[in-house]
């Protein structure tokens, strides 16, 4: 039976998805439970699974393009089968919305055939299939290699010479799925913001070492290129050493071997002539799918959810001492500030549920433990892993788990369950040296905690003048939830707890 393959939702907060690359090109066998696509969610990159056996017939949504949710991307079905009435319901486009309506669903039967999601999603580079100097080679596919899904380029009249060497690595981009993987399996992985760097910078892709992952080549390899003073721009062209041409004796039947080429960074705007005389160029760069979902989200936060601000100032001496003394008896816990505040919020969360709670339009929800996100910058944005039941964790455990999440989140390899469910945020800008600010609350949270920098600043006590740690926290807070006194009684407690650490031993 024929099945259409859907866009599916991979996360809470997914309304589109950008299908970064096929891992299955039409006319290949495809089996369930075998890897069919990546595709680029708001939050990550995933792996998606079939959920139907036959042959890739049909690809409607090319790497790189971006639909809603619900949307026919492919058929599945057997070779000789006929689809062409699934055909013309795909191209016209009438099911989308319905799909969308029943898109929890893995396999539904429909009236030309059956709408199979891609499902049983893993993150991006869970999979290991091959190896390079011994390290696992993430995301690459078994069997033939992946092709972008774009017509081959007309092929000479006259047979090709004879073989060259061998090429070189060819890059992928891992976020946007352009480029063809290489017949010899071996591949580089570079993400969509440093392979758009490297060719406006001239860069050759294939003389970098990638610090990312994985090997991933990112923002940071470029950079580093870039300062080196261009050392590893690319090199030109070399004249070909191959053999002379051979006169051909019989026309040419089979497809000659494919030969990788340089993936293509996202399009831009060329930089187009300023309006005004003496104005700065410009370049204009499409929206990453998680930069529009930031966007989206803020934008629906500030609007509907009524934002008020409390700003406090705490002595961090103490908690300073408590951490390099903890530091000190095990080097391995390796505790920061951060970790201390996480834990002292989730203490104070639990003893002021009036901030540990949501709004639900006919009613306020009370969490029963404290789930703290905490914001991570990375290259395309920011996501807000989530620390769970941090009120019953120690120090170290948090610590841990918040530098094991980083990481994940930086690799873009952490599932829905480890970004979703916070029923508090902390955002910490303090080791960019930045004293104050105001953060978003991140709906249907009631409050983010925004952290600025620790500074020694001259403080009066008793009538004497001396010198503090001090670190300034402002909490933004959704007043359907969270009135005044609540909120301030709620930061009195931090405040206490953090120039007391002690507390959080008892």
């Amino acid at each position: 039976m024929a099945t259409q393959v859907v866009m599916p939702k991979l996360s809470p907060t997914m309304e589109e998805g950008q299908l970064a690359r096929w891992l299955k090109k039409e006319g290949d066998k495809v089996g369930i439970g075998e890897p069919l696509a990546e595709i680029d969610t708001d939050k990550a990159t995933m792996e998606a699974q079939a959920l139907a056996t036959g042959v890739l017939r049909k690809i409607f949504v090319q790497a790189g393009e971006t639909v809603p949710l619900g949307a026919i991307i492919a058929i599945i079905a057997e070779p000789d089968e006929d689809i062409s009435a699934l055909l013309s319901k795909a191209e016209s486009g009438a099911s989308s919305e319905e799909n969308k309506q029943s898109i929890q669903a893995s396999v539904q039967a429909g009236g030309d055939g059956a709408q199979v999601e891609l499902a049983r999603v893993v993150p991006d580079g869970a999979r290991t299939v091959a190896t390079i100097k011994g390290e696992p080679l993430a995301g690459d596919v078994g069997g033939a290699p992946t092709q972008q899904q774009t017509p081959p380029p007309p092929q000479p009249q006259t047979p090709p010479a004879g073989k060259a060497d061998e090429p070189p690595a060819t890059p992928v981009a891992s976020g946007n799925g352009q480029g063809q993987q290489p017949t010899s399996g071996v591949r580089l992985i570079v993400s969509p913001i440093a392979a758009r760097m490297a060719a406006e910078a001239g860069i050759n892709l294939q003389a970098l070492s990638g610090t990312g992952p994985g090997g991933r080549i990112v923002k940071r390899d470029i950079e580093a290129a870039i300062s080196a003073g261009g050392q590893q721009q690319a090199a030109p062209a070399q004249p070909s050493t191959a053999p002379p041409p051979q006169p051909a004796t019989t026309p040419q039947t089979e497809t000659p071997p494919e030969v990788p080429t340089v993936v293509s960074p996202p399009q831009t705007q060329a930089a187009p002539k300023p309006a005004v005389d003496g104005a700065s160029a410009y370049r204009d760069e499409p929206v990453s799918t998680m930069r529009s979902t930031i966007a989206r989200r803020l934008s629906s936060s500030i609007g509907p959810v009524p934002h008020f601000f409390l700003t406090t100032e705490i002595e961090m001496d103490r908690a300073a001492e408590l951490r390099r003394s903890l530091n000190e008896l095990e080097a391995e816990l390796k505790i920061s500030l951060n970790d201390l505040i996480i834990k002292a919020a989730a203490v104070a969360l639990i003893q002021h549920p009036m901030v540990n709670a949501s709004f639900q339009d006919k009613s306020l929800r009370f969490y029963e433990r404290a789930d703290i996100g905490v914001a991570v910058a990375i290259d395309e944005g920011l996501i807000t892993p989530v620390i769970r039941s941090a009120d019953r964790k120690s120090v170290g455990q948090i610590g841990r788990e918040v530098r094991e999440l980083a990481e994940r989140a930086r690799a873009r390899k952490l599932t829905p369950e480890e970004y979703t469910g916070a029923t508090f945020s902390i955002s910490n800008l303090g080791m960019f040296g930045i004293d104050e600010f105001t953060a978003v609350i991140n709906p249907p949270e009631a409050a983010i905690l925004a952290v600025g920098a620790s500074t020694p600043k001259p403080v009066v006590r008793d009538g004497q003048v001396s010198v503090r740690q001090i670190m300034r926290v402002t909490m933004s807070c959704d007043h359907r939830v969270v009135d005044g006194a609540t909120g301030a009684k709620f930061l009195q407690t931090l405040k206490k707890i953090l120039e007391n650490p002690l507390l959080l031993m008892a």
